[in-house]
């Protein structure tokens, strides 16, 4: 296997991009998470702990950060020294070998399939794999373009999704701004104010800087630096703070990443444009986040009222592990996407069309992720969008290319639109989008078949067997003795309208109920299963079920 990395470091978004404060749900540390995610956030917190010397005494609860946004903030190279470590055995042994600071330059095909990808490293020197499977794991789904595949960009028209608030004609640049990620050090008593950044003026009064926000109700949300803000609101500095000082005895420097809407760079997409036009942008935003930086140290009111600025902020390049400080990569939002076989629209996810607690129920599904539909201003587009969302699914068909027999999508690259991708772009749910790409690749070069061929079935049971959901049901966990039995019913539809339909948890002791029962015999008759072989009532409870469904031999005991 190959894996082709286009910095040295490992990873996007938590890594190389420096967004390593995740977006996750509420219940990332008991349900929702591959195990691999899971691990990988345990080593993280053991690498930050042992950085600074500290003895963790409730993992479980260990925010390095300690920041308001997220309950896992870190420094990013750390993330890319976990990843290391989990990828070690199998670059040992000669299963996996990492192609660093590279890209796929192109791409040759026969008919529907990718026979050869042609890549540079940073030193311009090329290389050529032939792959039987491809998985496309890119920031820009590079290789829809580069294959010549079918894909869209930006926002869809409404005539084409039926989305409530899609535009209705198709505006194929309005793609989500990127940013470029920086860290800072809280120095007092001291200077480090950088250089101006060219064009300085220019780029403060056009974003324009501030620490105000703009509510989901047009209501002025002010922020100040290091105090609450008058209406009580957390300050600007622990919002994505990576590191609390106050975890050590003496206290070290709190450390904060910059990401935030004043150097969010949306002022042009860095998608299918030309090399100088792409050169143009990336400088630009650059010196966005510098001059975000400089404002900052300079120009920014103080919380006691005494003047401006924090000359006190410190620059940390070592965090983003480059000279000038800025993330290795920008934090990309928003990539080429397929049609895929399966399309996700918001409405399948969205509060307001979905009435009961789960998202709609895709029998494809081979993961589950939870986050707001959060979109941030675009070219010709500068408002942003919050929205509350249920639970939701993975579809297998999203992964998918119609048009490509042996090509798997797995990142923002996947079949969801401007607006729903705004729920799929998170950390964990790209984890699990990862973790079932690979194993439809996976299955598909073992049986010799498209991975359009694979059987979702096969999939699915191979992805419970190793502990990750693809349905919610958040009281019975991957451990669980039902937990397999319970995701397949789910996945089989055996939640209809009643009480189970209005919760997240199952409740296992409950029983199956009138609704449940009904669906349930209904599945069971689809699947083969005479009515002389079913011992269940609606009076069983859900634990009894599972066990039966066991028994039938629809799933496996474990």
């Amino acid at each position: 296997m190959v894996l082709i990395a286009p910095q040295r470091w490992l990873g996007g978004q938590l890594s190389s991009q420096g967004v390593s404060a995740l977006d996750e749900h509420q219940f990332i540390e008991t349900f929702g998470g591959s195990p691999l995610y899971l691990r990988l956030r345990q080593l993280i917190r053991q690498r930050m702990a042992s950085l600074y010397g500290i003895t963790i005494t409730d993992e479980a609860n260990f925010n390095p950060g300690n920041a308001w946004v997220s309950n896992l903030c870190f420094f990013p190279g750390v993330a890319a020294d976990a990843l290391q470590e989990l990828i070690a055995p199998f670059v040992a042994c000669g299963q996996l070998t990492v192609y660093y600071e590279s890209v796929p330059i192109h791409v040759e095909k026969s008919a529907y399939t990718i026979t050869s990808i042609t890549c540079r490293t940073i030193l311009q020197q090329q290389f050529t794999i032939q792959p039987t499977q491809v998985i496309d794991a890119s920031e820009h789904g590079d290789l829809l373009a580069l294959a010549n595949l079918q894909y869209v960009t930006g926002a869809e028209s409404k005539l084409d999704t039926d989305e409530h608030t899609a535009p209705l004609q198709a505006r194929p640049h309005e793609i989500q701004g990127f940013t470029y990620g920086f860290a800072v050090e809280f120095c007092p008593h001291e200077s480090h104010v950088i250089v101006k950044p060219e064009g300085y003026a220019a780029l403060r009064d056009r974003q324009p800087f501030t620490l105000t926000l703009t509510g989901n109700d047009g209501e002025a949300r002010p922020f100040r630096m290091f105090e609450d803000g008058p209406t009580g609101l957390p300050p600007f500095w622990t919002y994505r703070r990576l590191w609390d000082g106050q975890h050590t005895t003496p206290t070290t420097p709190d450390i904060a990443l910059i990401n935030w809407n004043s150097n969010d760079y949306h002022h042009g997409t860095i998608i299918d444009v030309d090399a100088q036009t792409y050169a143009q942008r990336i400088d630009e935003a650059k010196r966005l986040s510098l001059a975000f930086l400089y404002w900052l140290q300079t120009e920014v009111p103080r919380d006691d009222g005494t003047g401006f600025g924090y000359p006190e902020l410190k620059l940390r390049p070592d965090i983003m592990g480059t000279n000038d400080g800025l993330s290795m990569a920008p934090y990309i939002r928003e990539s080429r996407r397929t049609p895929g076989l399966r399309r996700i629209v918001a409405e399948d996810l969205l509060v307001t069309s979905q009435p009961l607690a789960r998202a709609k129920v895709y029998p494809d599904s081979v993961g589950i992720g939870w986050y707001f539909m959060d979109l941030h201003p675009a070219p010709g587009n500068p408002t942003s969008m919050f929205a509350p969302t249920r639970p939701f699914q993975i579809p297998m068909g999203a992964l998918i290319p119609p048009d490509c027999h042996n090509l798997v999508l797995s990142c923002k690259n996947i079949a969801t639109t401007h607006l729903s991708n705004g729920s799929y772009r998170l950390h964990p749910v790209e984890w699990n989008i990862g973790v079932a790409a690979g194993l439809i690749a996976h299955v598909a070069c073992r049986q010799h078949v498209t991975p359009a061929d694979v059987s979702v079935s096969f999939v699915q049971k191979k992805l419970l067997a190793l502990g990750h959901p693809v349905a919610w049901a958040i009281d019975v966990p991957p451990h669980h003795p039902a937990f397999m039995a319970t995701q397949w019913l789910i996945l089989n539809g055996v939640i209809g309208q009643g009480e189970r339909a209005q919760r997240l948890e199952i409740a296992l002791t409950e029983p199956l109920a009138a609704d449940s029962y009904a669906a349930l015999m209904n599945c069971l008759v689809a699947h083969g299963v005479p009515h002389s072989a079913v011992q269940i009532t609606q009076t069983d409870s859900w634990e009894s079920v599972c066990a039966q469904i066991v028994v039938l031999g629809l799933v496996d005991a474990d």
